[in-house]
């Protein structure tokens, strides 16, 4: 009966474990490549892939940030996962993040 509570522990932990990963992947759904930081503009050119929930493919676009210390966060030819929403109007970066 121990070993039944343990290894269902076990399994349940692990679960949460995935599902929590899986939702921080989603948080930052879309993975790009710096090419150019403008502080003084407040604004990040990405070469990104495709933006699912904008129904856009991949490209090279600049994203206003939504707050400056995401331009200082990363540089120039830093792999990144990010996300955008339309902010205002405008393309506006709401999360960021280096990869490997």
């Amino acid at each position: 009966m121990r070993k039944l509570i343990l290894a269902t522990s076990f399994s349940m932990a692990l679960s949460a474990l995935v599902l929590v990963t899986q939702a921080y992947a989603q948080a930052l759904p879309v993975n790009g490549t710096v090419t150019k930081i403008d502080e003084a503009a407040g604004k990040m050119t990405i070469k990104h892939g495709p933006i699912q929930k904008m129904d856009m493919e991949g490209m090279t676009m600049v994203f206003r940030a939504q707050t400056s210390e995401m331009l200082r966060r990363v540089k120039v030819g830093d792999k990144v996962r990010f996300d955008v929403d339309k902010i205002n109007g405008q393309m506006t970066l709401t999360g960021i993040e280096k990869t490997k």
